[in-house]
């Protein structure tokens, strides 16, 4: 199994944006047959970055594939518009 995790930081004023991408990356889970587990979540303590995603997935092949699938992407654009920084961690567990 490999969990994914994304946390980003947004730039300020974009906060209806990011909550639309978040909303995007919700409706993946079930859609996205390569998605076991996901959870998205928003900061809640100042000073951190604004969101979080984890996501699970049986391979690293499956992680490749939802990071290309268009539904996947198309969300993303969204989230590259509206980003100052980004880090991820893919690691088995």
């Amino acid at each position: 199994m490999i969990k994914h995790i994304v946390m980003w930081k947004f730039k300020p004023g974009t906060e209806t944006e990011m909550h639309a991408f978040l909303d995007g990356l919700r409706g993946l889970y079930g859609v996205i047959p390569q998605i076991r587990e996901q959870e998205v979540g928003v900061n809640c303590a100042p000073g951190n970055y604004d969101a979080v995603l984890i996501s699970t997935f049986d391979s690293m092949e499956d992680l490749e594939a939802y990071k290309h699938d268009p539904r996947h992407v198309q969300v993303s654009a969204l989230c590259k518009a509206i980003r100052t920084d980004r880090v991820a961690v893919d690691c088995e567990v």
